[in-house]
């Protein structure tokens, strides 16, 4: 029998921004081909990993949106966690193994904001071994998977907002708005370690990172129901313009002219250019051409520019 073929499939170029809810017990990587594959788009990038423990807002950028990822990877983050009081894990969360377990203090409210309070504002953070961090090329969690443990150097990270929205007898569920970098896992324990008792996330939910805020509506079941029933089209509708991570800079509107030889890489003259900023650029018809800077004879130089204009 004379084996057929495979047709390899073939991808598209669609530019733009899914904010996916993503479930627990998913690696963001999958979660990232899943959309990529329900798309059909040639490419595709996440713009910052969450556990598998972790669920919630996991922005996800196609086609020409990635030139634009790293914005996202530098913002800001909102964070709802769920800590189980009175055990240490390997992970610090609850996808490792208990390894020490101790009694829970009873604190009243004062006492539980005294602890809260010493972990806001610029805070010192030792990054997990459970981490995503490079060593030698090789992240640490699978350095810590085969039992290698290796210095880490304290980071800075800040903590903006510390809330405590509700006390259990073994948990306290807490908000956190916080920097870029900033690992939940470590502030769950390091809080545990203040307390005497040790803690570890029992669960992790991100909701905010930069300008976008989690929708709970955009999951993987919602998107795949949405391509069964309307196809590409339908989930085209869903996609934010590609440089809607970066919609808080400067914008400048240029001339068919400029825009011409902006489009092949030339500077251009522009007035009232913004210093030491990079700008969005449109053209006479509102169309998204990319990003450019003043370069150092005061022209508008591009920086990234996009292969097709929106």
């Amino acid at each position: 029998m004379t084996k057929q073929p495979q047709i390899k499939r073939v991808r598209r170029p669609i530019d733009g921004i899914l904010l996916l809810d993503k479930p627990q017990g998913m690696t963001s990587n999958y979660a990232l081909q899943r959309v990529k594959h329900l798309f059909n788009a040639e490419k595709a990038g996440h713009t910052g990993s969450l556990d598998p423990l972790a669920t919630g807002l996991l922005p996800i950028c196609l086609g020409e949106a990635t030139k634009y990822s790293q914005h996202l990877l530098d913002a800001d983050k909102v964070y709802r966690t769920r800590m189980r009081l009175g055990q240490k894990t390997t992970t610090a969360d609850a996808e490792g193994e208990v390894i020490e377990e101790k009694s829970v203090p009873t604190l009243n409210a004062e006492q539980i904001e005294q602890v809260l309070a010493r972990f806001r504002g610029t805070i010192q953070q030792v990054p997990s071994m459970y981490s995503a961090l490079k060593k030698d090329g090789k992240p640490l969690y699978e350095l810590a998977r085969k039992g290698i443990e290796v210095a880490r150097e304290p980071r800075t990270v800040q903590i903006y907002r510390l809330e405590l929205l509700n006390v259990e007898p073994l948990y306290w569920e807490l908000e956190v708005a916080c920097s870029k970098g900033t690992y939940i896992r470590n502030l769950v324990e390091d809080i545990g370690d203040v307390l005497g008792c040790g803690a570890h996330v029992a669960e992790l939910r991100r909701l905010a990172s930069g300008c976008f805020q989690l929708d709970e509506h955009l999951t993987l079941e919602s998107l795949q129901q949405i391509a069964d029933e309307q196809g590409l089209a339908g989930l085209d509708e869903l996609l934010l313009a590609p440089w809607a991570a970066i919609a808080d800079k400067p914008r400048v509107t240029l001339s068919d002219n400029a825009s011409y030889y902006i489009l092949h890489g030339n500077p251009v003259r522009v007035n009232n250019l913004p210093i030491n900023e990079d700008v969005l650029i449109f053209d006479a018809q509102n169309r998204f051409l990319g990003v450019g800077y003043m370069n150092d004879d005061g022209l508008l130089a591009p920086r990234r520019l996009l292969k097709t204009s929106y």
